[in-house]
């Protein structure tokens, strides 16, 4: 049964950084494209960040773009989320989650399956 596993996050000031880790168990992450997903209290679950399966299509939300990194460490079996110059906008839920529905958007929640347990990220001084 494929699980991912998510580690990191936490609370950090504005401007500072945070790494998110998503690890596959039951699962080759390499094998899959794999997203991040956020949701604040009182608002819809929003894709932040994709990596698709070969790593040639990196797909990036314009609110985190040119802060946030997706990774792939296939002798980990990780996938990982860098985030820099965090905003208190920032705080959030984040979950990753494997894509299986490739036909749907890339920011479509209901394409992915086997979704992280979730980890709490706030932001603030």
């Amino acid at each position: 049964q494929a699980q991912l596993v998510q580690s990191g996050g936490g609370l950090v000031q504005p401007g500072g950084s945070l790494r998110l880790s998503c690890a596959g168990s039951g699962v080759t992450l390499e094998d899959y494209a794999v997203g991040w997903f956020r949701q604040a209290p009182g608002k819809e679950r929003e894709g932040i960040s994709c990596r698709s399966r070969g790593g040639r299509s990196l797909f990036y939300a314009d609110s985190v773009k040119g802060r946030f990194t997706i990774s792939r460490d296939n002798a980990k079996n990780t996938v990982d989320l860098q985030m820099n110059s965090l905003k208190p906008e920032d705080t959030a839920v984040y979950y990753c989650a494997r894509r299986v529905g490739t036909w749907r958007g890339v920011w479509d929640p209901h394409g992915y399956d086997s979704w992280g347990q979730g980890t709490q990220v706030t932001v603030s001084s």
